[in-house]
């Protein structure tokens, strides 16, 4: 062999060895991790369960206050929208013709006894004239029922006499109850009690006050039936309280109790009539607002509550992700219908001790190897999380080592 073509050779196998002595191997293909996910334990509690139904405020007591006796409103007695007492004077009407009636009524008294005592002397006079037979018995009879008359007559100008000072006392017209006094539906000058009795203002007592509401007589039924089998303790009526939800979404500071839930189903709506009492110190409810009432019905003891973002909903069904004793991410269909706050309270599918997966739970495939990591706290991770304790460990390794 040519010795240039010899020292090719020799340079060309060089080269080959000192490429395969730099050269490194590559590692094999790794299988794909576990994907780490936050899991919470489904566990049983016990919860409220309440219903939240349209109401309406209505006052405790209402009375409207009319004109009794006919006469001119001479002046009105209060301020419109006062706090006014049982008995109080809301309104003054002329009294001079009621007086004038008062005493022409007194006079028909005196007259009657003046009467009546004329025949009660003829009476006494007779009896002694018609022992001796000096009069008829017909004129004695006739003496008596005068007599007898006599003392009726002053019985019916005594009753006059009573109404026309009842008629007199009309004349202020007063308060029926405690509440507060609405806006006058008359003024000075006006003619009252012609005809009828003229409605002059409304007296209401807000405090306490009521709240009428209806529930559905399906939601009852089921609420009943749950009871029986004893899925859910009742609570008992007198025991039950209300909340109520302003319109502006707060919650009202005084709690009250049902006092009424009816024995009959409305046919029109299909639904049953219920009243609360709700105290109203600061008189902030008003007769005819708008609420929302919160009505706490019974007690679940094995409730079953998942974060939101763990159920997922599809047009068919809703499904939660859980971790299998393997590690294997598997789809559970539930039921979730009602929330309980900021959790979907599960009614069927879980039974309790579930490693249910609470975060990005649509990106988790069924099947998939995961790593569970407990969430404990408000949405933290447990602080013996092994993956965490083993990344801690790995970096500390990192710098001793380095």
């Amino acid at each position: 062999m040519p010795v240039p073509a010899l020292i090719r050779a020799c340079a060309s196998l060089f080269l080959l060895a000192v490429l395969a002595a730099c050269s490194k191997p590559e590692p094999a293909a790794q299988a794909d991790e576990p994907k780490d996910v936050r899991v919470i334990v489904a566990a049983p509690t016990e919860i409220v369960i309440d219903r939240q139904l349209p109401g309406r405020l209505e006052a405790y007591r209402q009375a409207e206050v009319r004109a009794r006796v006919a006469g001119i409103i001479t002046e009105r007695l209060y301020r419109e929208g006062q706090e006014v007492r049982k008995g109080a004077a809301l309104f003054g009407i002329d009294p001079a013709p009621l007086q004038a009636a008062l005493d022409m009524a007194a006079a028909d008294v005196r007259e009657a006894e003046a009467n009546a005592m004329a025949a009660a002397d003829k009476i006494k006079r007779y009896r002694k004239l018609i022992g001796a037979d000096a009069i008829s018995q017909l004129d004695y009879a006739e003496a008596l029922a005068a007599d007898r008359q006599t003392q009726a007559q002053v019985a019916a100008a005594k009753a006059r006499r009573k109404q026309a000072r009842l008629q007199l006392g009309y004349a202020t017209v007063r308060a029926p109850i405690h509440g507060r006094a609405r806006r006058a539906l008359v003024t000075e000058g006006a003619l009252v009690g012609q005809d009828n009795a003229t409605p002059l203002t409304t007296v209401e007592q807000i405090d306490p006050i009521y709240v009428n509401f209806s529930q559905p007589a399906s939601d009852v039924a089921l609420m009943q039936n749950a009871i029986r089998q004893g899925d859910l303790h009742g609570i008992a009526k007198k025991n039950m309280p209300v909340q109520l939800i302003l319109g502006d979404g707060s919650v009202y500071a005084h709690t009250g109790k049902l006092i009424f839930s009816d024995l009959a189903i409305d046919p029109a709506t299909d639904a049953i009539a219920m009243r609360a009492v709700v105290p109203n110190p600061e008189r902030i409810l008003l007769p005819g607002g708008y609420v929302r009432v919160k009505l706490e019905q019974a007690v679940d003891k094995t409730a079953i509550l998942i974060p939101r973002d763990a159920l997922l909903r599809t047009g068919n069904a809703a499904t939660v992700m859980v971790v299998n004793a393997d590690n294997i991410a598997e789809a559970v269909t539930v039921k979730a219908d009602t929330l309980h706050g900021d959790r979907w309270l599960v009614s069927e599918g879980l039974r309790g001790g579930e490693k249910v997966i609470v975060a990005n739970a649509a990106s988790i495939k069924p099947g998939q190897p995961v790593h569970p990591r407990e969430q404990t706290g408000a949405g933290g991770i447990a602080a013996t999380d092994p993956a965490l304790q083993s990344a801690a460990n790995c970096a500390a390794g990192t710098q001793t080592g380095g």
